[in-house]
């Protein structure tokens, strides 16, 4: 089935993109792994012809937003994301109705639509420069309140926050932690800024899933306590062999990130399913405020 594939990435011009939490078949099996955006960005400087995006729905939206030109297909079309499924245009427009014109920092892991209304957009590894870089002091960030408390600790602006987060991180409490830093009292402990504050507090470092890799391979330590999706810990592990890395919890499993298999993706190569294209009627307005959080991550 992976030599099908790899012909058929070949035969299509395709290049196959794996989220840091996908499957490990499918992570060894891509051209490139990584966070969401990182991913729909150097797919897009590429020459292939179709984008196979291995993870949910709002990363493969992204891709079509930053290479319109391009086939993207999303091989489980029903592998979503709950947060991103938190927020609509229609509640945002509704709750801007009520506090009056604001800048809005959504974050990438949210609808297409969501973004196209958003004056910027944030990743988690750029979210406080992001919201620094606004002349705004009072803004509204969405749809994670748990990344919004932590870029608003560390800025003076006043920050709106939109009710959403993501279940997987949400789910980690302060005890979880406790437990596991108690087993192995020598270990770094990693967290995601998607994670609640009284656990980002237990941290020694706070960050995306790349810079825990990049954490990871730079560090002294031989052991880290890792405060994100089981899935990263593939990659963590394969990058190095001489270190050890514990998961802060066993229950930090995304489910819709575990559906794509080697079938589904062998599937959406030969018959071409999974088509994922967002109308240039929302891919501009969102494609500007990706531009304006690139533009002011550099």
């Amino acid at each position: 089935m992976k030599e099908k594939i790899r012909a058929l990435l070949k035969q299509k011009n395709a290049v196959m993109l794996a989220h840091n939490y996908q499957p490990p078949e499918i992570q060894d099996l891509a051209d490139l792994c990584g966070d969401s955006l990182e991913l729909s960005i150097q797919a897009s400087r590429t020459d292939a012809d179709v984008i196979l995006f291995c993870g949910v729905h709002f990363m493969a939206e992204t891709a079509s937003i930053l290479s319109p030109d391009k086939t993207v297909l999303l091989p489980r079309r029903d592998a979503g994301c709950p947060m991103a499924d938190m927020i609509t245009p229609e509640g945002l427009q509704s709750k801007l109705a009520r506090t009056g014109p604001l800048p809005v920092v959504t974050y990438v892991n949210s609808p297409a639509a969501v973004k196209a209304l958003s004056y910027i957009c944030c990743t988690s590894a750029n979210a406080v420069r992001v919201v620094e870089s606004l002349d705004a002091e009072k803004i509204m960030m969405t749809p994670d309140r748990n990344l919004a408390q932590y870029a608003a600790g560390r800025t003076n602006k006043q920050i709106l926050m939109w009710d959403g987060f993501c279940p997987v991180h949400d789910q980690l409490t302060a005890p979880d932690v406790q437990q596991v830093k108690a087993a192995h009292p020598e270990a770094l402990f990693m967290a995601h800024p998607e994670c609640r504050p009284d656990v980002l507090a237990l941290a020694d470092a706070v960050a995306s899933t790349s810079g825990m890799l990049r954490l990871a391979g730079t560090s002294p330590r031989r052991e880290f306590i890792v405060g994100t999706e089981v899935g990263l810990l593939h990659p963590l592990r394969r990058a190095n062999p001489g270190k050890s890395f514990f998961p802060a919890s066993d229950r930090m499993v995304c489910g819709d990130m575990k559906k794509i298999g080697l079938a589904d993706v062998l599937r959406s190569l030969e018959n071409m399913e999974g088509v994922v294209r967002v109308p240039e009627a929302v891919r501009r307005p969102a494609l500007k405020a990706v531009e304006r959080m690139l533009a002011a991550s550099t």
